[in-house]
């Protein structure tokens, strides 16, 4: 052909252009996840996918794995995004490991948090004063009705959320604390441990809300600092000869009324004050004052190595009289500052022995209120002191106060005892204070200790069942039968059991579980075992309402009372009178292992309890406590725990700092995938900081994850179906290397998995295609999957080795992307094809390969691309204008030198036999290859003109040009 016949170099470019094998696929670049995550989720609803996953595996070995129930009162906040996805990558992975991961959401339907919203609102309406004038029983059902609407909103909104964020469980039929069935198996618990011993009533002090006028439990705290008044007041001594002679003094040496020098936060307790206690073998001084804001009284006593703080923080000068052990302070009496002698027997306290009292702060004498604290009231048992509390349930003094504090509130009545106090001359000294100080979780109020009768279960009492207590049983379960993951999880759970008092269980509330009690005529109160199964298979009929709707008759319509050992002679239960306090809501959702796990038949006990570290204190604990009572067995084999979500300068979150994250917002902004990529990223056992900022990250790491997968699939478009393995890589290819790394990876992430290491993972999948793949692999086909004609081994064997990689990427990916790994899915197999998450993990089989000879082969690599960059500085800028010349002394690189130019991305690659560093030869007076740009040593002219290699040649169909 001559030259004027030959087609023109763009024509010919554009020809050249035609025969590329270009990437084509329907997986798209842009995700668009906002807008397609929905559709995805609506087939999956259609081929109710989470049920047939479970039917597929119903003959697969279980992981029992269990929701910790969140209270249904507003929309989900980044916490639950955390958690419900951490959540949701345990039943992925389960259920793709090939177990069957039943997982079913549940929500908390009762108690205060929600009855607190419900209340304001009500307020805020103006219908509390239409409520407040109702008849009790019919207000608290008003409130109930209010409550459970509530409840069912905020349950049918967080769902929708969750489920929005692609996690998986049984929508359709969750768990609800409010639901009969739930409730009654409650109360099977509840009697379980009536049966062992364990519950009993008393009048004792608790966490008291005065906002929501009820009692608390330690998990319903939270510490918050407050300010506070701190003071030093003297306790007038009633006997001068006992004190002088404990002291071993003249009495004439005391001066005018010595005192007992006690140091107090709590000036409102003071009115209850029943004792003194000391410790024995501390040393106590007899001092007299001078100067600063003093009582009258110039002698008292203090501990001797707390003298000097008391008179730097007083401003006094100290004179020692003398000195005494503290057992010889035994049964002294003494004299209230300003209630009378006479006054109920409450003007006298003596003191007493006391092993809580220490040498941190204070005088060493411990004012002790038994009805306004636990170490008080316990001092108080033993000496025989009733636990007298004068504050009502509002917070206000009742009338057993002295006239001048009637009716004050606590918190008013704090500055009125201090200037009484001044003003009769016991005030030491007084200053403010800041502490932390526990508030109401719900109305962020600060709490008061107040003596009130209320119901317990016992953490120390012997058990029936085999004489161990509640808090032995923890104990050993924590130390020896439970895992923890992270460990550190294993000495909180400790401490909290150990530290813990008996738990409080009745709250003074309308909406939730009542406490199936009866007052009986003649004031004692019938709750047996076999009472509470009774009122249990009422409940489970007609829901815990019927306890303000029916009479105690109908109630223990299956109660015999002639049957029950427990029931007192002569039981009438027409005569008898509901009481109405009701459970608290951990004792509901801490039984959720009974009412979810056992009665739905899904597995007890239960591989996995997930939440957050608060729950150590929480529903961990108080899971735990019901079960061991219940069963005599943990009902749980492995605690994982996550930390709290904080701002980006580890500040808590909240919206009246403004530094909150909508999770709508961000699902908008971003998608599900990329908020799941993001906590997958996390190291989650430590408080994890968020900002908006942090998910643009993650959507730029996600990208690079997605355009990897988009150039497997889309390099796939013309392979034929499979058909079993075209051509076993040799272990000199590149495809067995990738392989073999690909098993690698397999294997370790799913390690990962198996341990909840979930960043890890993270960290695998997104440096395999980053790394190995799209800077190694990847960059190295690119050319034989462009370049060489169709149907070469080559390009074959390149694709058959794409399609596993596509396809083990997509099943490993899909517990963190759900979407994206379905849309994968699809693109590869065609919108036809069953979900991958039907499937589980492939099996990759690793090539047998020279791992060291590789080792090498990528070495060098390294050097040349050293070698590359220097040479840009000569302006040789695109590496096929260069062939490189490197050692192979002992032969190695040559068993790979079918590979060694792509993998190296130049044009040449020359092997020397003698040592030397990599050599950059410059090829541009070399002829390029006009289809593949390569300086390939076959490149000449074709008859059509243009510039070719052989293997180019070949694929425009100039073989044998």
């Amino acid at each position: 052909m001559s030259d004027s016949a030959r087609p023109d170099a763009n024509a010919r470019k554009k020809r050249y252009k035609k025969t590329l094998n270009l990437p084509k696929t329907s997986f798209p670049m842009r995700a668009n996840l906002a807008q397609n995550e929905p559709q995805t989720r609506k087939a999956w609803d259609r081929i109710r996918l989470y049920d047939r996953l479970l039917e597929k595996r119903a003959e697969a070995t279980p992981f029992v794995f269990h929701d910790g129930p969140p209270f249904a009162n507003g929309s989900i906040h980044v916490g639950h995004l955390l958690n419900k996805v951490l959540k949701d990558f345990v039943v992925r992975t389960r259920n793709m490991a090939g177990k069957r991961c039943h997982f079913v959401p549940g929500w908390d339907c009762h108690g205060l948090p929600i009855e607190h919203k419900v209340m304001n609102e009500l307020v805020a309406s103006g219908k509390m004063a239409k409520l407040d004038a109702l008849e009790p029983n019919i207000r608290r059902m008003a409130i109930r009705r209010a409550c459970q609407n509530y409840a069912e909103k905020f349950k049918k909104l967080q769902a929708e959320q969750m489920q929005r964020l692609l996690t998986f469980g049984t929508y359709d039929d969750p768990y609800l604390t409010m639901r009969p069935g739930y409730e009654a198996a409650v109360l099977e618990v509840f009697a379980s441990l009536v049966e062992q011993g364990l519950v009993y009533r008393a009048l004792k002090p608790v966490h008291w809300s005065i906002a929501n006028r009820t009692a608390l439990a330690e998990a319903e705290l939270e510490y918050r600092d407050r300010q506070d008044p701190s003071i030093y007041v003297g306790f007038e001594v009633a006997d001068p000869n006992a004190l002088a002679a404990a002291f071993g003094v003249a009495t004439a040496d005391l001066g005018r009324a010595p005192a007992l020098m006690i140091w107090t936060t709590t000036p409102w307790t003071l009115p209850a004050n029943r004792l003194i206690a000391v410790r024995e073998d501390f040393d106590y001084a007899l001092v007299r004052l001078a100067g600063g804001d003093r009582s009258g009284r110039d002698v008292h006593v203090v501990a001797v190595e707390l003298l000097a703080k008391v008179a730097e923080l007083a401003g006094v000068e100290t004179e020692v009289l003398a000195t005494a052990r503290g057992e010889a302070l035994d049964g002294l009496e003494y004299l209230h500052p300003f209630v009378a002698d006479d006054h109920d027997d409450h003007g006298r306290g003596r003191v007493v022995f006391a092993d809580y009292v220490t040498l941190e702060d204070g005088t060493g004498l411990v004012h002790t209120a038994p009805g306004h604290g636990q170490d008080d009231f316990e001092t108080g048992q033993r000496e025989g002191i009733a636990p007298y509390s004068p504050v009502l349930d509002d917070g206000t003094y009742d009338t057993s106060v002295p006239d001048w504090l009637h009716g004050l509130s606590v918190w008013d009545a704090n500055p009125r005892i201090i200037e009484h106090l001044r003003a009769s001359g016991h005030l030491v000294h007084a200053f403010e204070f800041v502490h932390s100080y526990p508030h109401d979780w719900r109305s962020k109020t600060p709490v008061i200790f107040r003596g009130t009768e209320q119901w317990f279960i016992a953490v120390d009492r012997p058990m029936r069942r085999d004489g161990t207590s509640l808090r032995e049983q923890a104990t050993r379960a924590a130390e020896e039968t439970v895992q923890f993951v992270p460990g550190w999880g294993r000495k909180r759970l400790l401490g909290m059991i150990e530290a813990r008092p008996d738990w409080c269980i009745s709250r003074q509330r309308a909406w939730g579980l009542p406490i199936p009690a009866f007052r009986r005529p003649d004031g004692g109160v019938l709750l047996t075992t076999a009472s509470v199964r009774a009122v249990a298979a009422a409940f489970e009929n007609h829901g815990s309402d019927a306890w303000f709707e029916k009479e105690p008759a109908d109630l223990l319509a299956t109660y015999d009372p002639t049957a029950d050992p427990d029931a007192p002679d002569d039981l009438d239960v027409t005569s008898l009178l509901k009481m109405y306090d009701i459970f608290d809501v951990w004792l509901e959702s801490g039984s959720s292992w009974n009412a979810v796990m056992r009665r739905r038949n899904i597995g007890y006990p239960i591989d996995l309890y997930l939440e957050g570290s608060d729950q150590h204190r929480g529903w961990f604990q108080l899971s735990l406590l019901p079960a061991l009572g219940a069963t005599g067995e943990p009902p749980y084999r492995t605690l994982l725990t996550h930390g709290f979500i904080v701002d980006k300068n580890g500040e808590k979150m909240s919206k009246s700092l403004g530094n909150t994250l909508e999770v709508e917002d961000l699902l908008a902004d971003h998608g599900a995938d990329v908020l799941r990529w993001w906590v997958s990223s996390l190291a989650f056992d430590k408080d994890i900081k968020v900002d908006r900022s942090f998910f643009e990250l993650a959507g730029e790491s996600y990208r690079k994850v997605r355009n990897t997968l988009r150039f497997l699939l889309a390099n796939l478009s013309d392979s034929p179906a499979e058909a079993g393995d075209p051509m076993a890589p040799t272990s000199t290819s590149l495809d067995a290397w990738i392989l073999w790394r690909a098993a690698e990876l397999r294997a370790r992430v799913l390690e990962a998995y198996e341990t909840y290491q979930y960043r890890q993972a993270h960290l695998l999948l997104f440096d395999f295609c980053n790394d190995e793949l799209s800077a190694v692999y990847l960059d190295a086909v690119k050319d034989r999957l462009y370049c060489d004609p169709p149907d070469s081994t080559r390009r074959r064997a390149a694709q058959h080795t794409l399609r596993r990689l596509a396809e083990l990427l997509a099943h490993l990916l899909a517990p963190f992307l759900p979407h994206t790994a379905e849309e994968a899915w699809r693109a590869l197999h065609g919108p036809d094809v069953d979900s991958i998450h039907l499937g589980t993990f492939p099996e990759v089989e690793a090539p047998a390969i020279d791992v060291e000879g590789w080792a090498a082969v990528m070495a060098t690599g390294e050097a040349i691309d050293k070698a590359l960059e220097a040479a840009k500085e000569r302006g040789l800028e695109n590496p096929l204008d260069v062939g490189v010349e490197v050692a192979d002394t002992d032969g190695v690189l040559a068993r790979y030198a079918d590979e060694l130019v792509d993998l190296y991305g130049v044009s040449r690659v020359r092997l020397l036999s003698e040592e030397a560093a990599p050599t950059v030869v410059d090829l541009r007076d070399q002829p390029r290859c006009e289809r593949s740009w390569r300086r390939d040593p076959t490149v000449r002219e074709r008859s059509d003109g243009g510039f070719l290699s052989d293997r180019d040649a070949a694929a425009v169909g100039l073989a044998d040009d």
